[in-house]
């Protein structure tokens, strides 16, 4: 019986009440900590069941944020091979409260690595533009803001869901001068840009960033006018399907985020509404990668994921026995 807290995170990761890959993947990660907990389970076959029906309900929230199902993998896959090799009902339990917990832990420890290795290239006097919201990127500007580098920021309003708002007040928060500014303004105040610093959602074998849809754009126009695009993003998003040749999916959301319901009633039947959620930055328009274990080029991004996922590769889904 799946307890009412795991039900609530998976609602809010689906609706976006918890966003950003980050704390995403953090809260797929305490979700099954906290099914272990409070489980009632009777036997280790029921467990197991368990934790499986948990892992598929989160799986399902978000498509194409890959530090969700990169959570799954690290603490499922602990507990399967646990499981299979004949642990009692309390060593299963143990195994992935301390794997959900480790996973936590790592990911908290990769926000601030990033922030020292990225801070490490900023410098005094930059203007920097950023896209979203993601607080590893966030985490990189304002090390550098405390290294006493004098910097502003603009930021992008980030249509339809304005997630700008929320980096443009905790950059502000922190002392940090801000020009906010809508998307559509991008290419305009890239020719005052020294740097660009943003996140990501997924990284695929080959380089290429998927994160919020506008990042593509704000790429290509800083290529053009040759600034320096950073990506700040933990390895456990890096996307393991993608060594394969998996195309990551793209999550279609709803219209009427970016139409209201009632607006588009009176709207032409023929007049379709698209909102997809993320878009794909070719690895020739990102200078670096930044990551907890260093700064890489986008063509180095193999290496990450054999090195960290080489083991994922062997089954598709978190559950599978």
């Amino acid at each position: 019986m799946l307890i009412r807290e795991v039900l609530e995170i998976a609602e809010k990761i689906k609706t976006m009440e918890i966003r950003g890959a980050g704390k995403i993947a953090r809260s797929a990660a305490l979700a099954l900590q906290l099914q272990a907990e409070k489980s009632k389970a009777k036997s280790e076959d029921e467990f197991w069941g368990e934790m499986k029906e948990v892992s598929r309900i989160l799986y399902h929230t978000r498509p194409t944020a890959v530090s969700l199902p990169n959570a799954l993998r690290y603490v499922m896959h602990r507990v399967k091979l646990a499981y299979q090799t004949g642990a009692d009902l309390e060593h299963l339990k143990f195994i992935t409260i301390n794997s959900a917990k480790e996973f936590i832990h790592n990911s908290e420890n990769a926000k601030r690595k990033i922030a020292e290795f990225g801070a490490k290239r900023i410098e005094d006097g930059d203007i920097i533009m950023t896209h979203c919201h993601s607080t590893a990127a966030i985490g990189v500007m304002k090390k550098a803001w405390e290294q006493g580098k004098d910097i502003k920021v603009i930021v992008t309003e980030t249509r339809p869901r304005y997630q700008g708002k929320i980096t443009a007040k905790q950059l502000a928060e922190a002392g940090i001068p801000v020009i906010y500014v809508v998307d559509g303004a991008a290419r305009h105040y890239m020719k005052m840009t020294d740097k660009v610093v943003m996140g990501a959602d997924s990284i695929t074998a080959n380089g290429a960033v998927i994160n919020k849809i506008g990042t593509a754009l704000i790429a290509l126009t800083a290529k053009e006018h040759r600034v320096w695009v950073m990506t700040a993003a933990e390895t456990y998003k890096f996307h393991p399907e993608t060594l394969l040749g998996q195309l990551v999916e793209i999550e279609e959301r709803d219209p009427y985020e970016v139409v209201p319901k009632e607006e588009l009633k009176t709207w032409p039947k023929n007049i379709i509404v698209k909102n997809p959620a993320f878009d794909v930055t070719p690895p020739e328009y990102v200078d670096v990668i930044i990551t907890e274990k260093g700064v890489i080029p986008p063509y180095a991004s193999i290496d990450i994921l054999k090195e960290e996922f080489g083991w994922a590769l062997r089954y598709t889904e978190p559950w599978e026995d």
